[in-house]
């Protein structure tokens, strides 16, 4: 499903016009993003949460020149999905 496609469905269920819908789901998709760059976190309770994970320092090899890298600590944008919405996708087949 892409944004296009939300967009059409949550205009077709709410009767409000998709240009409209488009604007709201884009503010709140920056909304999201700026609470991430931030450090914050998002939580919608029966959905998920958007998280900041923190990456530790590591080391890696570069197998065709034989080398070692350092990874330095970085973090990085997750989702971790809420129990009740895991367990409605699990019961789906």
């Amino acid at each position: 499903m892409t944004k296009a496609d939300i967009v059409n469905e949550v205009s077709k269920k709410t009767g409000i016009e998709k240009v409209i819908v488009q604007k709201t789901l884009e503010v709140s998709m920056d909304a999201i993003k700026d609470a991430l760059k931030a450090g914050d976190n998002v939580y919608f309770r029966g959905f998920g949460s958007f998280i900041v994970k923190k990456r530790a320092e590591k080391t890696a090899r570069n197998i065709s020149k034989n080398t070692t890298i350092i990874i330095p600590a970085h973090n990085i944008p997750a989702f971790k999905p809420a129990k009740t919405f895991v367990a409605g996708v699990k019961s789906k087949k």
